[in-house]
């Protein structure tokens, strides 16, 4: 487990319009190299398990790697799979099960440059969808949103993402900002600062913040409740992009 760090993460979520609501939680991701994803001394594989399973394709081969899985997904989207190394800031298995809101792949060159990032996509509906965007320098794109995610929000309006890749003193800093016209913007930003991944700083990490993935799930159902206690509309998943309904 040299390569694997465990990250302790503060994530924040702002929307100010036509509910003001705002929030921070506390859980756990983890980078890791793709090519390299630790394994847990048995006993402790309840507290971090990497399964190809919960990322990409549900209906790919059984048996592929999660490398492979990425792979496929970004030749999908007409670009080259990567050639050389992918970190990735993601949730492993905890106690059974995982969910991913936003999973961060780098992915490099055969030079070690950074080549190109995909950030995957999880709803509370069990999809998945990618983004393959090309940053630059700071870390920024920007791309347009075609993925259903909240039941209130609609597939309309554009991302603009925040990825830089995370720094030798291992600070991690995602922002994802979506940006529709006419309503303020909706924030989310996941910060922490990643550490050696020795199985004292898993448990340590796993105590102070235990089955991060079931609470995650948990308070984003409770936070639904609540905005649409507070008169939030749903938004129906077979919504398109507007601009779409606007060409049919």
């Amino acid at each position: 487990m040299t390569r694997a760090q465990i990250v302790p993460v503060r994530i924040s979520h702002i929307r100010r319009s036509p509910v003001d609501h705002r929030f921070t939680h506390r859980s756990l991701q983890w980078l890791v190299d793709l090519d390299d994803l630790p394994r847990l001394p048995l006993g402790l594989r309840g507290l971090a398990r990497f399964a190809a399973d919960d990322h990409f394709d549900r209906e790919s081969e059984p048996g592929k790697s999660l490398r492979a899985k990425l792979d496929d997904a970004v030749r999908a989207q007409g670009v080259p799979a990567p050639t050389g190394r992918v970190i990735a800031l993601l949730s492993p298995r905890v106690a059974g099960y995982t969910f991913n809101p936003l999973s961060v792949y780098w992915c490099h060159d055969r030079a070690g440059r950074l080549d190109y990032v995909v950030a995957e996509v999880h709803n509370t509906y069990g999809e998945r969808h990618s983004y393959v965007v090309r940053t630059d320098q700071a870390g920024r794109a920007s791309v347009a949103k075609d993925f259903y995610v909240s039941p209130f929000n609609d597939v309309d309006g554009d991302y603009r993402l925040s990825l830089p890749v995370p720094t030798a003193d291992g600070r991690v800093s995602v922002a994802v900002v979506l940006e529709r016209p006419g309503t303020p913007p909706f924030t989310a930003t996941m910060t922490g600062r990643a550490r050696p991944a020795t199985v004292p700083a898993v448990l340590t990490a796993n105590l102070s913040t235990p089955l991060a993935p079931w609470l995650v799930a948990v308070r984003i159902r409770i936070h639904g409740i609540r905005l649409w206690a507070a008169g939030l509309p749903i938004v129906p998943r077979n919504r398109t992009r507007t601009t779409d309904r606007e060409a049919a």
